[in-house]
């Protein structure tokens, strides 16, 4: 299961660690009554909070003694950072709910991409809160940030690179056979990539799309649903317009001929349809609060596999290429700081 980050922290909300908590406790009673009954692997977005903790970073420390200043740290370990913080209070709010023999494990997930991926030249990922333009604009220029359009404000963009490999992936697999909830792949997963010594990777700075994440780990282990929860009931033809209709059970030829919204649902549709073509397998999008009826069958957008055989995964790992200098040198979190930018462009979520 997917679950949006607007699920963890909603639109307008306070970055605060009350709002935080509320709202994972909701999710945690909504997990809890599918956990008790399906095998899960949760994917959890962490686009604010990833944002938060590189404002945190950015700034003075408070209180700090003269000429004292924080390190910005690299976007790879403010990734891990949001995981494990967002998995702690998940993984703790889950095992308050479900039977004590029933295992809950966190785990932080490396998530190998494409050093060569176009989107390290486009940052196209909104993190962090909203800002007036203004604001936006003088961010930009002050922290050498992208900043784009989301919605009706502004926020900081970010490289959002394809997932091509999940490295954890046989610790998940046992964790799974041994009947552990498992929370992996937080906030899309962190981001590395290979050195040249075989076999050894480094970090580099980007946010991955949790939806697409979730999508590769589904891919990879077979699972009979792909579940993406966010907070729409399901996916609309004709969004926007007086004539717009939430679409029930679709192929994957139907969805993919709609015109969807870049910014908003396109990229969890392209998700949900690479699980589809890869395995015949059924994924759905739709409400985080009608889940069960979601996974029944019974609400949402349930996208299934038309005539004709499965497709290669799109995210293999085979397929992974270097661009000639793309690759970062070492030390392993040299930072690839773009010039400060706007651009009026609608974000991916």
């Amino acid at each position: 299961m997917a679950l949006g980050g607007n699920t963890l922290l909603r639109r307008g909300q306070p970055l605060t660690p009350e709002a935080q908590l509320a709202n994972v406790c909701r999710a945690a009673a909504q997990l809890a009554s599918v956990a008790r009954d399906h095998a899960m692997v949760l994917v959890h977005g962490s686009g604010p909070q990833v944002g938060l903790l590189a404002m945190q970073g950015d700034g003075a420390m408070p209180g700090a003694l003269p000429g004292v200043t924080r390190s910005a740290w690299p976007l790879d370990v403010l990734d891990a950072e949001a995981a494990s913080m967002l998995g702690y209070l998940l993984e703790q709010e889950l095992a308050n709910r479900l039977p004590p023999a029933h295992p809950v494990a966190t785990l932080l997930t490396r998530v190998q991409v494409d050093a060569g991926d176009p989107a390290f030249d486009d940052p196209a990922k909104p993190i962090g809160p909203l800002y007036s333009r203004v604001q936006a604009e003088a961010l930009a220029a002050a922290q050498r940030w992208t900043v784009g359009r989301d919605g009706a404000g502004w926020r900081r963009l970010v490289p959002s690179p394809l997932p091509r490999r999940v490295l954890a992936l046989p610790s998940i697999r046992a964790l799974l056979a041994n009947g552990t909830l498992v929370i992996a792949g937080g906030g899309g997963g962190i981001p590395v990539v290979p050195r040249a010594s075989p076999g050894t990777f480094q970090g580099i700075e980007a946010v991955i799309d949790k939806d697409h994440c979730s999508a590769l780990l589904a891919i990879e282990l077979q699972a009979d649903c792909l579940l993406i929860a966010t907070d729409v009931d399901a996916v609309y033809r004709d969004w926007g317009s007086p004539d717009a209709c939430p679409l029930g059970d679709v192929s994957v030829a139907e969805i993919l001929s709609l015109p969807l919204a870049a910014g908003s649902m396109a990229p969890k549709v392209a998700a949900a349809c690479n699980f589809v073509r890869a395995t015949g397998r059924r994924a759905v999008i739709g409400s985080f609060d009608a889940v069960e009826a979601m996974l029944g069958g019974l609400d949402g957008t349930q996208i299934r596999a038309g005539p004709g055989p499965c497709v290669p995964s799109p995210y293999a790992a085979t397929s992974v290429r270097s661009r000639p200098g793309a690759m970062p040198s070492a030390p392993a979190h040299e930072p690839r700081r773009p010039r400060g930018r706007a651009t009026g462009k609608q974000p991916k979520p």
